[in-house]
């Protein structure tokens, strides 16, 4: 069983760049995929990105292609998430999940509890 545990949220000015940690506050990340979610006010939860560590393999929502990029650190079993030329349409929650299996957001089992990222305009 691991718990995902994020940092690293704050107010940023659009154009502007954030980096999203996510560490295990119990366990490793090793057999799991990593996502990233998002909730904005009003909006339901999607999906990000995600990393599987054992190797490495990453995927993007559309939205986020080529601005985010998600990486992992083994010595420090953290997984980050680089965000980039920030919008105030990114301005939401940001979760960290893990799944062992599947591919759906309801595989992912274990939520952290988030982290607030604003972008003004």
């Amino acid at each position: 069983q691991v718990q995902p545990v994020e940092s690293g949220g704050g107010l940023v000015q659009a154009g502007g760049s954030l980096r999203l940690s996510c560490t295990a506050s119990r366990g490793t990340f090793t057999w799991y995929t990593v996502g990233w979610f998002r909730q904005a006010p009003g909006k339901e939860r999607e999906f990000v990105s995600s990393i599987r560590w054992i190797d490495g393999d990453t995927y993007y929502a559309d939205a986020v292609k080529g601005r985010f990029t998600i990486s992992r650190d083994n010595a420090k079993n953290t997984v980050y998430l680089q965000m980039n030329s920030l919008k105030p349409e990114d301005t939401a929650v940001y979760y960290c999940a893990t799944r062992a299996r599947g591919s759906r957001e309801v595989d992912y089992d274990y939520w952290g509890q988030g982290t607030q990222v604003t972008v003004s305009s």
